[in-house]
């Protein structure tokens, strides 16, 4: 997951993070997450790979996201928790399936933050607070 040996792997430039649109960190929070709730669940053990997506898909929904970022609202930082009302106040031209609105808006507003994180390179702070979520979720055993 470290960014820096992404960077020199891929040839990245150099970017700037402010630039991007709420929605655009959301849209690479949702793949960094993803990734790593499904790096989880393989680690648990080999079993089939319907099962595995199950667990995996009832830990990325909106919902649960939207759990998460509750539990974890009071660790943040001034500056994450203003990535994160950003995102959450993004105007999305997509709606919410299976999922309340607010549900939707929190989870995007928790994306936006786990893509920001990434991108400027805060793999410790993102894995902090992705641990502590699921630890407060009852997700870590």
């Amino acid at each position: 997951m470290e960014t820096g040996m992404i960077r020199k792997a891929l040839l990245l430039k150099e970017i700037d993070v402010g630039s991007y649109s709420p929605l655009a960190l959301a849209y690479m929070g949702d793949a960094v997450y993803e990734l790593l709730i499904r790096t989880k669940v393989m680690n648990q053990g080999n079993r089939q790979v319907s099962k595995m997506h199950k667990k995996s898909a009832s830990l990325v929904k909106a919902q649960a996201q939207a759990n998460m970022i509750r539990l974890l609202v009071e660790e943040l930082s001034e500056e994450e928790m203003a990535i994160y009302k950003r995102g959450r106040n993004a105007k999305s031209a997509t709606i919410a399936r299976n999922a309340s609105m607010a549900d939707y808006r929190m989870a995007t507003g928790f994306e936006a933050l786990v893509g920001y994180l990434y991108l400027t390179g805060r793999d410790d702070r993102l894995l902090e607070l992705i641990h502590d979520g699921l630890e407060k979720m009852g997700e870590l055993s």
